[in-house]
């Protein structure tokens, strides 16, 4: 593949564009299992935590598998529509699915049907990501020269990190290690 001499300063907004996404996708998608054990008593039957965590994870472990889907359908699209228009679909859809997950009504309140909605937003979160991450490669890849296209989409590699390191610092200081009171949450033995 032969990339056209690009300017330096749109390289640049290229390669931080595709990075800033990446790191908004990550933080998204690992933010998720930070939070599991919240999100087990949220969208499950407080009275099994063991099955509600090990629910989670599962949900948690679909949005991976959901991701070469992801990454075959929005590669097709970027080929057909441009890279450009299916990563904001990628982002958006990621944001929003991420956004929904926090307005979902609780197990008490709707039943089983909280998880089957965590699921299919997860399985959104799963095709977006999928979508984004070699649709953003492969975006910087086309406005690089051959001989500098290993540096800048390295760049890409580097991204997701700082978006798991985000993900630490906030999932850190929404639920500390040993809060007072977290277990009798979690079992309702130690609630007596």
């Amino acid at each position: 593949m032969r990339a056209s001499k690009v300017p330096l300063n749109e390289l640049r907004r290229v390669v931080v564009a595709a990075s800033v996404g990446n790191i908004i996708e990550w933080y998204d998608f690992y933010i998720f299992g930070s939070l599991a054990s919240i999100l087990a008593v949220k969208f499950f039957e407080k009275g099994h935590p063991v099955a509600a965590f090990l629910s989670t994870v599962a949900i948690f472990s679909v949005g991976f598998l959901i991701r070469p889907l992801g990454a075959f359908f929005f590669g097709w699209l970027g080929d057909k529509v441009g890279r450009k228009y299916t990563f904001i679909v990628t982002l958006t859809g990621m944001g929003l699915a991420t956004a929904l997950i926090g307005f979902v009504p609780s197990y008490q309140a709707i039943g089983l049907a909280a998880a089957f909605i965590l699921f299919a937003l997860r399985l959104i979160q799963g095709l977006c990501l999928g979508g984004e991450y070699g649709g953003a490669i492969t975006y910087v890849a086309e406005h690089i020269e051959d001989e500098h296209r290993g540096y800048y989409t390295g760049w890409l590699q580097t991204s997701p990190t700082l978006g798991r390191v985000q993900r630490v610092g906030l999932a850190a200081a929404v639920h500390p290690l040993a809060p007072a009171g977290r277990d009798r949450d979690l079992d309702p033995a130690l609630a007596r």
